[in-house]
């Protein structure tokens, strides 16, 4: 059991926590604790740092490296679905650590992919990831999946990564790091839009996919992960914009997708409960994406959001979204005040968004466990 003293600690290392996530420098602060040594993330473009440039990613996306993204922080394109920093960005910095760097940015002294030094961690996350491989999708000819990567290409990316590694390095990877999962699975459903391929056959592979993919990380050795679920995905512009309008949950969002959304997350936080079993030391943390992102839709004015469903950089009425003239291209122009709206582009958030959920994940009640609770572990060594 956990001395007093260590019960203490933890507190004082959650505070420092939310502290951290205000800051606005991406620089470490020198002589402050790091609860992590490192963090690896995975993910699709909710989280991806720099995998993806323009022309790839989500389809009707193909702007990413031009402005107005990355206008609120960056003062530029970073190559981030958004107009600053997302959730793993405040994560980084919550944790005092500088914010990863995207895998394929990472070479070594014979130019592939991947480093031969062990830094802050790596982002293996790309845009318009899927879980289930790009193979179904092509077979079931499902041309809107215009992304090859999958969940299954990113651990393949990890794993090459470890080859860079020596096995003291890797000993102390798993030990000192935070897996971070971002959300990962909703394009395998916006991927089937329109066809006869069932939500009931997308989320039984996608969560059979997903859950191997979590073992192995589990069997390598992991120690500490945070696994976010799917948003409430019925509240997103594009889907607001292409459902009928009778089509509407209590807060306004498409009800439908809404619970859809809720459905697999229901059918992957029963598969985190089983691998607690299994893996009785390691500490598994479900980030309830859903429910944070309802809270803000049930009362914006309180995370000093005014607009729920308007894109802020796009065209057209109701939603300023056009899917043929998203932001980036000619014809979009972006919100003078992207902190008061829930929504980017269309489809991705803003950091003013992304930022709340941040905090509702790392000092709110909105993961299970409390991630106080993976911290306490992580600092008595449990």
């Amino acid at each position: 059991m956990p001395s007093y003293i260590s019960l203490i600690h933890a507190t004082a290392i959650s505070a420092l926590i939310l502290f951290l996530s205000t800051i606005s420098s991406a620089a470490p602060i020198p002589g402050v604790r790091r609860p992590f040594n490192r963090i690896y993330a995975f993910g699709d473009s909710f989280t991806d740092t720099g995998n993806s440039r323009s022309g790839g990613g989500p389809a009707g996306f193909g702007h990413l490296s031009s402005f107005p993204y990355g206008m609120t922080y960056f003062k530029r394109p970073t190559n981030r679905y958004s107009d600053g920093r997302l959730t793993i960005d405040f994560v980084a910095q919550s944790m005092n650590l500088p914010f990863l760097p995207p895998y394929l940015s990472l070479r070594t002294t014979n130019s592939s992919n991947g480093t031969a030094t062990d830094t802050y961690g790596v982002n293996f996350a790309v845009s318009g990831a899927t879980v289930i491989k790009h193979a179904f999708f092509a077979e079931n000819n499902l041309t809107l999946d215009m992304t090859p990567q999958s969940i299954e290409t990113e651990l393949s990316w990890f794993e090459k990564y470890l080859e860079t590694l020596g096995t003291s390095q890797k000993v102390s990877l798993f030990k000192d790091s935070l897996f971070w999962i971002g959300e990962i699975g909703v394009n395998d459903y916006a991927y089937t839009f329109g066809s006869t391929v069932s939500s009931d056959t997308i989320r039984a592979l996608s969560i059979s996919t997903y859950t191997r993919f979590l073992e192995t990380l589990l069997n390598k050795g992991v120690r500490h992960m945070v696994v976010q679920g799917h948003p409430a995905t019925g509240c997103l512009t594009l889907t607001m914009s292409l459902a009928a309008e009778d089509d509407r949950d209590n807060v306004g969002c498409v009800k439908s997708i809404n619970n859809q959304s809720y459905t697999h997350n229901l059918a992957l936080q029963y598969k985190l409960k089983q691998l607690r079993i299994k893996y009785p030391n390691a500490t598994i943390v479900y980030a309830d994406y859903w429910n944070a992102y309802r809270t803000v839709i049930k009362n914006p004015s309180k995370y000093g959001i005014s607009e729920k469903f308007k894109a802020c950089c796009g065209i057209g009425e109701p939603y300023n979204f056009q899917v043929f003239e998203t932001c980036g291209s000619a014809s979009a122009t972006a919100c003078k005040n992207p902190s008061q709206y829930i929504n980017w582009d269309g489809v991705h958030l803003t950091e003013g968004m992304y930022k709340a959920m941040t905090d509702m994940f790392l000092s709110g009640s909105f993961t299970r466990p409390k991630f106080s609770y993976l911290l306490n572990k992580k600092l008595n060594g449990l």
